[in-house]
C-alpha cells in the first residue's frame, strides 16, 4: 500500500436491506468526488442484478456517474469468499487513493464489512473432500450443532442450506488445525455511519421492493441464470435466488414463494442489524442516521463529522 492510501480516511455507510444506504453513499461520493466500494456478498456476481438490487442506474450524482467497484466481478456459480474480497478490496482501494478520490465503503454484508474495518487476517481455505464426505449426509440441524461446537464461527447466519453449513465447518476446521500465518493487512482508518429505520417502515419498504422486483422480471432473471447455473448453486446464494429457484423447480407454488421469500427477507434484515450491533460490542463505533431523514441532511452530518 502507498503512503497516500495509508493516510486516506475511509467513509463507511452500512445498513440493513431496504434502508437506502446505497443512495446515501452515492450522494456522499458525489459531493466529495469519491468512488464507491461495495460490501455486498451477492452483488459481486454478474447476471444477478434484480434479485440483489444492484440498481446501477442510481450510481449517478447530478448527472455525473459515480464510479463503483466490487460489483459484477465474477460469474454466477462461482464460490467467492471473504479472503478474495479482502484481496479485491485492497486492489480497488489502492487505485482510488492513487487517483486522489474519496473512498466510500457501502453495503450490508457484515462479514465483509468487519473483515475490512477490523483488518482480519484471513487465509484462503482449500476444500477438504474427506471431511465433506463425512458431513454431507447429515441433517442441517446436525451440521448447525457441529458448527456451534467451534469457538469462532465463520458466519453464524450462514447455515440456511446443507452446502453452506458444510463449507462453514470446513473453514472452521481448517483454521483450528492451521494457526494463522501473519499476513500484512493495512490498518485502514474509517468513519462508520449506519443507516437505520423503524421496524414498520423497514417492513413496508421490503414488501414494496419485493413487488417491484417481481414486476421488473426477477423470476425471468433466475430462469435465465438456470441455463448456466444449477438450481442447487442458486439456492446457495439464498433469499431471492433460493426461493425463486424452488418455485421454478416446482417445489413451491407462486404464492408460497412470495410469502416465504418476504418472511425470509424480513428475517435477513433483522440478522443484519444483530450483526451490526455485534460489531459495536466488538469495539467498532457506528454513528447512526435515520433513513427517514432528508438524505441531504444526512450527507451534511457525515461531512461535518470528517
Amino acid at each position: 500500500m502507498t503512503d497516500t492510501s495509508a493516510d486516506t480516511l475511509l467513509l463507511t455507510i452500512l445498513g440493513p436491506t431496504a434502508s437506502g444506504k446505497t443512495r446515501l453513499a452515492v450522494k456522499l461520493a458525489g459531493r466529495l468526488n469519491g468512488e464507491i466500494l461495495s460490501a455486498d456478498s451477492r452483488q459481486i456476481y454478474r447476471g444477478m442484478d434484480i434479485g440483489t438490487g444492484k440498481d446501477l442506474k442510481d450510481y449517478v450524482y447530478e448527472g455525473t456517474p459515480v464510479p463503483y467497484h466490487l460489483i459484477d466481478i465474477v460469474e454466477a456459480g462461482y464460490k467467492y469468499n471473504v479472503y478474495e474480497y479482502q484481496r479485491d478490496f485492497l486492489k480497488a482501494w489502492q487505485g482510488i487513493c492513487e487517483r486522489g478520490k474519496q473512498p466510500v465503503l457501502c453495503g450490508g454484508t457484515g462479514l465483509y464489512l468487519e473483515a475490512i474495518l477490523k483488518g482480519y487476517r484471513l487465509e484462503p481455505v482449500p476444500a477438504n473432500p474427506e471431511l465433506r464426505a463425512t458431513l454431507e449426509q447429515k441433517s442441517l440441524g446436525e451440521l448447525t450443532r457441529i458448527l456451534s461446537g467451534y469457538k469462532q464461527l465463520h458466519n453464524t447466519t450462514d447455515v440456511d442450506t446443507v452446502k453452506r453449513a458444510v463449507r462453514a465447518i470446513e473453514i472452521e476446521n481448517w483454521y483450528r488445525s492451521h494457526p494463522e500465518t501473519p499476513k500484512a493487512f493495512p490498518a485502514i482508518p474509517s468513519l462508520v455511519f449506519g443507516v437505520t429505520l423503524d421496524r414498520e417502515s423497514r417492513r413496508s419498504r421490503i414488501t414494496e421492493r419485493l413487488k417491484s422486483r417481481l414486476q421488473e422480471g426477477m423470476i425471468e432473471e433466475v430462469q435465465h441464470l438456470m441455463s448456466d447455473v444449477s438450481a442447487e448453486d442458486l439456492i446457495y446464494y439464498g433469499l431471492e435466488y433460493k426461493y425463486v429457484s424452488l418455485y421454478l423447480t416446482g417445489k413451491l407454488s407462486y404464492q408460497e414463494m412470495v410469502s416465504q421469500l418476504e418472511i425470509a427477507i424480513h428475517q435477513f434484515a433483522k440478522r443484519q442489524m444483530t450483526w451490526f450491533r455485534g460489531m459495536e460490542k466488538r469495539g467498532l463505533q457506528i454513528h447512526w442516521l435515520n433513513a427517514l431523514d432528508d438524505p441531504e441532511e444526512n450527507v451534511n452530518k457525515i461531512i461535518s463529522a470528517i
